[in-house]
């Protein structure tokens, strides 16, 4: 039997590090992709800042999503009635 640990040991020390490799490589794949489908934190710091009460009601009731998307709405909505304004 302990010839068979013997025999074993070498594979698992090639074995292991190679598995936690790929583990990592496949974690960095994932990562990159919830990167760019993340809410960045300049948004979530500029949304509990400015926030009206219904989008705060969004936060809660459908998450950061639904949220920002509203509060990005009346953004830009209302930043392009004033420049309509302004060039008239």
């Amino acid at each position: 039997m302990s010839e068979d640990l013997t025999t074993m040991a070498p594979w698992f020390v090639v074995f292991v590090p190679i598995v936690v490799m790929l583990f990592a490589l496949f974690m960095e794949r994932v990562e990159a992709r919830l990167r760019h489908v993340a809410v960045q934190e300049d948004d979530v710091e500029l949304f509990l800042e400015q926030a009206r009460p219904d989008e705060v009601r969004a936060l809660f009731g459908h998450g950061i999503g639904r949220a920002l998307e509203l509060f990005q709405l009346r953004r830009f909505g209302r930043g392009a009635k004033t420049r309509g304004r302004r060039s008239r």
